[in-house]
């Protein structure tokens, strides 16, 4: 890992900076995806909240921002990953992309945390997102994934891809069963119910039909969560 400081204040080393973010990390207030992280207890800082953000960017110690912001961003696409295979990936290369030109040189420690702090706005973004088009974030993973290839929009009206949505993820949650999990027959028979949905919308356009895969992986990452998160419930 790279600890040069080019943004003035102290040089610290790797086992510094990860000694003073496990402490800031045991004194934060976690709750909802809400952290405080700094001196004022009274108030509570959103992950993606500007002032938030502002705040570590201040930070004197540049390397140690660095490090923060990719725990903290890596932290939020980690749960993107369990949920949302469509943004997981694209935020995992944003990010990795950054990391990888600020590690061989190309990027300053300020270039690399605005970088990060643009990723984090993206990631805020894509959550209003879907309240914007009165999607739950189950079924804005659906929408995302129908909408991968960007062609797909000048297929479908929005209203269409929103209802192809809402009932696919309708559809899912009525014909859960244990044994997806547990049988190949049982994914068989979901995969062809999916298909069989989305034939009915004309979907994917002719020559598109990689469209597809992209859904079925979306809907088989929501089952096999859907089905994790029970299983710990008990």
């Amino acid at each position: 890992m790279r600890i040069l400081n080019q943004g003035g204040g102290k040089k610290l080393s790797l086992p510094e900076i990860n000694a003073k973010i496990n402490e800031l990390l045991k004194q934060s207030i976690k709750s909802d995806g809400v952290i405080n992280l700094f001196s004022d207890k009274e108030q509570d800082f959103s992950l993606f909240d500007p002032k938030f953000l502002e705040e570590i960017s201040k930070m004197k110690e540049k390397n140690l921002a660095v490090e923060l912001l990719k725990r903290l961003i890596a932290e939020q696409v980690h749960i993107y990953k369990r949920t949302n295979l469509v943004k997981s990936e694209k935020f995992s290369e944003i990010m990795q992309s950054a990391m990888n030109r600020y590690l061989n040189g190309m990027l300053t420690n300020e270039e690399v945390i605005q970088e990060m702090l643009n990723l984090a706005k993206q990631i805020r973004e894509a959550q209003k997102a879907g309240e914007d088009l009165g999607l739950t974030a189950d079924e804005l993973a659906f929408y995302d994934a129908l909408t991968k290839p960007q062609a797909i929009k000048d297929f479908y009206e929005n209203e269409e891809l929103i209802a192809i949505t809402k009932e696919l993820a309708d559809t899912l949650r009525r014909n859960r069963t244990i044994d997806w999990q547990k049988r190949e027959s049982a994914r068989a028979r979901m995969r062809m119910m999916i298909k069989k949905l989305l034939k009915s919308h004309r979907y994917p356009p002719e020559g598109m039909d990689d469209a597809v895969a992209t859904v079925m992986q979306q809907c088989e990452l929501w089952a096999d969560n859907s089905f994790a998160v029970e299983s710990h419930s008990y």
